[in-house]
């Protein structure tokens, strides 16, 4: 079964091929199929990337759309492009190394049938290190709109690759800004503001793949100084108050800079809350 709808994502040079096949994959044996994938190369890819991507168009399990940028413009940028070649009204976000369950479009979509005015629709995520049937940890968000605007002010109300949202909702805020790893929050932070509704499915939706990768992105002064500028662009904005910027700058921005050993056991601690 169909339903008119897009899923957008981006891929640059440095992702594994064999994640791309598996999450393009699980894209493609979903029990309800999206009308398009539109999938921006974000600068010249590897051969394998490339042979991916042109072995699943040629099977034509599901109609794909590739908007190839002559550089890695950044996933903000890479994103903001594939809008605007998406030509349903939902757009379903989908990351190219992660495995949506089977019935992550239809949970969605059901979930939206009840709830007609939202803008934003999102759900859980399991992460996993190698094996994708072995979940290390389950990352929760608020079901509600009024308890995702609380959760907001600490952190990330909504797993990125796991959100619905309305085409013309996200153009209305001026799309993702260039904020290198905070990209979504930062568009997050603007539609709230602006009134948009937001929601989280409460199940599991998509399998993430994290590792110690992931959060060696996720440190030093490069991310640290992202970080930063999210804190700066969210109290500009008004989205946070003084005091959430204080304490923000501590439990956000400082944890950057710690080493990666001692981050990685703070984080593997967490996953057996």
């Amino acid at each position: 079964m169909k339903h008119d709808f897009s899923v957008l994502l981006s891929v640059y040079y440095r992702e594994t091929p064999a994640y791309l096949d598996e999450a393009l994959n699980s894209i493609e044996r979903q029990t309800v199929m999206p009308g398009e994938v539109v999938l921006v190369k974000d600068g010249p890819l590897s051969q394998e990337l490339d042979e991916i991507i042109e072995r699943h168009r040629g099977e034509r399990r599901v109609e794909y759309t590739v908007v190839a940028l002559e550089k890695n413009m950044g996933l903000g940028e890479a994103l903001n492009e594939g809008v605007k070649y998406c030509r349903n009204e939902w757009i379903a976000r989908m990351d190219s190394d992660d495995i949506a369950l089977p019935d992550r479009f239809e949970r969605e979509f059901l979930y939206l049938a009840r709830h007609r005015t939202l803008d934003v629709l999102g759900g859980w995520i399991c992460e996993f290190d190698e094996d994708p049937n072995l979940c290390r940890k389950v990352r929760r968000v608020p079901a509600d709109h009024d308890a995702i605007v609380r959760f907001a002010r600490y952190r990330n109300p909504m797993n990125h690759m796991t959100v619905l949202f309305r085409k013309a909702s996200v153009e209305s805020v001026g799309g993702y800004a260039p904020l290198r790893g905070f990209e979504d929050y930062y568009l997050w932070m603007r539609m709230l503001q602006q009134g948009k509704r937001f929601a989280n499915v409460s199940g599991i939706v998509l399998k993430a793949r994290t590792g110690k990768e992931m959060i060696r992105r996720r440190q030093g002064w490069k991310y640290a100084w992202g970080e930063m500028a999210l804190e700066k662009a969210a109290y500009r904005t008004g989205f946070w108050s003084k005091r959430d910027l204080a304490r923000n700058f501590f439990v956000r921005f400082l944890p950057r800079l710690l080493p990666l050993f001692i981050v990685e056991t703070l984080y593997n601690l967490l996953r057996k809350i």
